[in-house]
């Protein structure tokens, strides 16, 4: 019994379920767990850029391939826009077999756009795709770590990387050595900081059902079912399948493999509280370590498959809701807008409801302030979204280190056994 309650994995199921109850029988007192949630994540997000920052200089200049470096970093990309385009198109055409806002019939005129106006003002300023890839480009390096901006912490590193491989091993080895030492002692850091992964899962569910209350999922249920449905239909046939029949591993057994990380994310709603652990199962099952430190960094911003889903349902429920329907071309339209527009959106909370109320204007009629409609479950969709996001990015390294001849394919499927070795 004691090595059973030793195990990460039933301690954060026991948080997250001691933050369910603690939810829905003191509301009052669990919404001031919120703190143990907010610091959890802020402890893990302390240690992620300088994590890949590490990873990323340190996996190029052992490669001493410039051309293969650019080769990985275009595969993926090419891999991202595919799963993602997929993604919205599912997401499409879920809500438009669903149908779960038809019959709503809300007033447009009812609308309160006080209650989302902090995220209509962030949509308000939503960059431009030239805005976005000038901003991938750090002033300040220093400045790109401190902020955490993890697109532009991997320019840097990529640059850094490729830098160290142009100045001959004699010169580079003394800076990898030290680079390898920072490693290991951030991955000291984050074993420590894991230990308290139960109390954060716990305070941050606890904070959510306390605040927005079971009640709303029972107000929008059709919508949160199948957005779930949805996300589980995407993970297990699009993403299962490509697993299955190219790297030849059943989803379930990644899933168990990963269930730690998992319930972290399920706790957290934020898929960067699990992405230092990830990187380290992904490299300890055979990925080779730059395929891990590019393809996992960047599919935090460009492979958000959960963020594109989610964005396609919740527009079309929200002009069903309001009972102004798109048309094919309207619906369309939006598709290939998202297919921008879902770029970038950073892998926490919150994110995904910013990018929704900057798309929305696209299709001209549906107001600005309806993202509203969704306020009180997007919480406990953004679950679902980080989930989606963290297992597509896990196969997508898979996938990509296969590709990029760099699996143990051996080593793979021994840490997938369906027996825990």
């Amino acid at each position: 019994m004691k090595r059973i309650f030793s195990s990460l994995y039933v301690q954060v199921i026991l948080g997250i379920a001691i933050g369910i109850l603690c939810g829905i029988f003191y509301p009052d007192f669990a919404i001031k767990l919120k703190p143990l949630g907010d610091g959890f994540i802020k402890l893990i997000k302390m240690v992620i850029a300088p994590l890949i920052f590490s990873s990323i200089v340190l996996g190029i200049a052992g490669m001493q391939d410039v051309k293969k470096v650019g080769k990985i970093g275009l595969s993926s990309l090419i891999y991202f826009e595919v799963m993602t385009t997929i993604a919205l198109i599912i997401g499409l055409i879920f809500v438009n077999w669903l149908q779960p806002g038809t019959g709503m019939n809300v007033d447009p005129s009812t609308l309160d756009r006080t209650a989302v106006s902090q995220y209509v003002t962030q949509s308000e300023e939503h960059q431009s795709v030239m805005d976005f890839i000038i901003s991938i480009i750090p002033e300040n390096v220093i400045a790109a770590v401190a902020s955490d901006n993890l697109l532009q912490v991997l320019v840097f590193a990529v640059l850094f990387g490729i830098a160290l491989t142009k100045i001959g091993e004699k010169n580079a080895q003394p800076v990898m050595n030290v680079l390898q030492s920072f490693l290991k002692g951030l991955f000291a850091v984050i074993r420590m900081i894991m230990y308290l992964a139960p109390i954060g899962a716990m305070g941050a569910i606890g904070f959510t059902i306390g605040k927005y209350g079971v009640e709303a999922l029972s107000s929008l249920g059709m919508l949160m079912v199948g957005f779930y449905a949805t996300c589980l239909i995407f993970i297990i046939l699009v993403i299962g399948g490509v697993l299955r029949f190219y790297v030849g591993i059943s989803i379930f057994r990644l899933l168990s493999y990963i269930r730690e990380e998992l319930l972290i994310v399920l706790g957290t709603s934020s898929s960067e509280s699990a992405l230092p652990n990830l990187m380290q199962k992904l490299e300890d099952a055979g990925c080779a370590k730059p395929i891990v430190g590019l393809v996992i960094p960047t599919g935090y911003s460009f492979n958000l498959d959960g963020t594109c889903i989610y964005l396609t349902m919740a527009a079309v429920f929200i002009s069903q809701a309001l009972n102004m329907h798109l048309s094919l071309e309207q619906e369309l339209t939006l598709l290939l807008v998202l297919l921008l527009t879902s770029k970038g959106a950073a892998g926490v909370t919150g994110s995904g409801f910013v990018t929704l109320a900057a798309t929305l204007p696209v299709v001209g009629h549906i107001p600005v302030e309806a993202v509203g409609l969704i306020l009180g479950i997007d919480r406990f969709m953004s679950e679902a979204r980080a989930l989606t996001n963290i297992i597509g990015n896990a196969a997508a390294t898979l996938v990509i280190a296969k590709y990029e001849k760099g699996l143990d394919e051996n080593l793979l499927h021994d840490k997938l056994s369906p027996v825990p070795k």
